[in-house]
């Protein structure tokens, strides 16, 4: 199952989702990048969620934190 969350009010991420099953959270951001980021728990999900500013829960929480691979480059 694959959840999603789109239509943010943030100047970094266009959208995002995780997959439970495999740990992914896939980043779309507002330059048409894709990343995932793997093994990330649903704490961490849950907690980008409720953030208020997604992109600096991102880059405090997340970057850094997680592997991730580059899915896309559409900037």
């Amino acid at each position: 199952m694959l959840v999603a969350s789109t239509g943010m009010d943030s100047s970094v991420i266009a959208s995002f989702s995780y997959s439970p099953k495999k740990g992914t959270l896939r980043i779309v951001f507002q330059s048409g990048s894709v990343y995932d980021y793997l093994f990330v728990p649903p704490a961490v999900y849950e907690a980008l969620k409720a953030a208020e500013s997604k992109g600096t829960y991102l880059n405090q929480h997340i970057k850094g934190h997680f592997p991730y691979r580059q899915v896309s480059d559409k900037s």
